[in-house]
């Protein structure tokens, strides 16, 4: 019965274009790659769908540095961090993180997660007790929509981006903890929250912000540091969460905080609690991460990634122009995440499909993922990037927009 089950569910998805299929990379992470499908044989393609926004995941420092890592502290962590899994490793990468954001929360402590899955589930469960009331913006990240049901605290959603209904709901509220929660940039769209006015309305309303910057560290802000740095904000109201497997090349996550905020997700997160501490290795190469992120050549790979997302945005606002009647839209981003609209959900496939056969990997984005009606390609860009990689990406789409504007002429 099971079986049976899945399989009606299964078939249903592939009917509704909803079904997802897994890729292979058979090469390290970078705009090409080698990719193959089950069955099938690898060719090389030109990925647009990695959130290595640097292009530091297969950096050669950060190869050494995991390595001279394994050499230091081992292969494995062998415990959780409240058991023996806590290494120098790890100390070093939280004090490094508390120092170098401390220019945004004053006196803050750092606490790293082996994903920012697992950071988000821990601030929202460990926070948002029967005390507190929780005010998620709408388009948040699934891992804040997890914590957020999982948590003892009642939740209020707030349409996107709408801090009048926040307000609202902020005045109204009779808990003695509230708990403002917000991605700093949406994953599906890139676009930055307004940061400012959210925290403008915590001390309003004796709230706490929490920030979720999976793609704004790193990218964002004076040396990187994000976009509580990007927006100038500097609050001990701030509770920041920040991915070290997108900018920095290599993985986990971290959360910001007041010192007495860290000291309880240390007794009392779950996913930080019950789980085996990431690979020391890791953490060492983190290190030589921020390093380079906060470096000169890190400011060279951000200016040359913005210079790709304006190559891009001006090349495809003159092809949809050209095309209007395919409905295609650029969402307002001026990060390295660059949602094409496509709307239906076959025909986000489609293109996505079209654009397979040049080479080129742009993955389709389709419900729950995204809202119904708004299936899009999301590009990504990497300062990895060439100009050139840019420009066969914009020559592929418009021959696809060719071929299906003769379709429906």
């Amino acid at each position: 019965m099971l079986i049976e089950h899945l399989n009606r569910q299964l078939h249903e998805r592939d009917m509704q274009a909803l079904k997802r299929q897994r890729r292979i990379a058979e090469s390290p992470c970078a705009p090409h790659q080698r990719v193959s499908r089950e069955g099938q044989p690898a060719r090389e393609m030109l990925a647009f769908c990695s959130n290595d926004y640097l292009g530091l995941a297969n950096h050669p420092a950060l190869i050494q540095a995991l390595a001279d890592g394994a050499r230091r502290f081992g292969a494995g962590s062998g415990a959780s961090h409240l058991i023996n899994g806590h290494s120098r490793a790890h100390a070093a990468l939280e004090d490094e993180l508390a120092t170098w954001l401390g220019f945004n929360i004053p006196n803050a402590k750092a606490l790293t997660f082996c994903t920012g899955y697992m950071a988000n589930l821990a601030l929202l469960t460990a926070l948002g007790d029967a005390s507190a009331t929780i005010f998620s913006d709408k388009l948040n990240h699934a891992s804040l929509i997890d914590g957020a049901l999982l948590a003892k605290a009642p939740v209020q959603r707030y349409p996107h981006g709408n801090f009048t209904v926040l307000a609202r709901q902020l005045e109204s509220c009779t808990t003695p903890i509230k708990l403002i929660v917000t991605d700093a940039v949406f994953s599906m769209d890139g676009d930055l929250a307004d940061l400012p006015a959210l925290l403008a309305l915590a001390e309003r309303f004796d709230a706490w912000l929490i920030v979720d910057d999976a793609h704004g560290f790193g990218v964002l802000g004076d040396q990187g540091r994000g976009s509580l740095s990007h927006f100038g904000l500097s609050s001990e109201r701030l509770i920041y969460m920040g991915t070290l497997g997108k900018a920095a090349g290599l993985g986990g996550a971290f959360v910001a905080a007041h010192p007495s905020i860290i000291d309880w997700l240390v007794q009392s997160a779950r996913t930080y609690i019950y789980t085996t501490a990431a690979p020391p290795a890791v953490a060492h190469a983190l290190l030589e991460s921020l390093r380079l992120i906060r470096g000169e050549e890190g400011e060279q790979r951000r200016a040359h990634l913005q210079q790709l997302i304006l190559q891009l945005r001006t090349q495809l606002t003159t092809l949809i122009s050209s095309h209007p009647r395919l409905g295609w839209q650029l969402t307002e981003s001026a990060t390295a995440i660059q949602p094409l609209i496509v709307g239906d959900n076959a025909a986000a496939l489609a293109l996505a499909s079209a654009l397979d056969t040049q080479g080129l990997w742009v993955p389709a984005i389709r419900p729950p993922t995204v809202p119904v009606g708004t299936a899009r390609l999301r590009i990504t860009l990497s300062a990895a990037h060439s100009p050139d990689d840019i420009q066969q990406l914009v020559n592929g789409l418009t021959r696809a927009a060719q071929d299906l504007s003769g379709a429906l002429a």
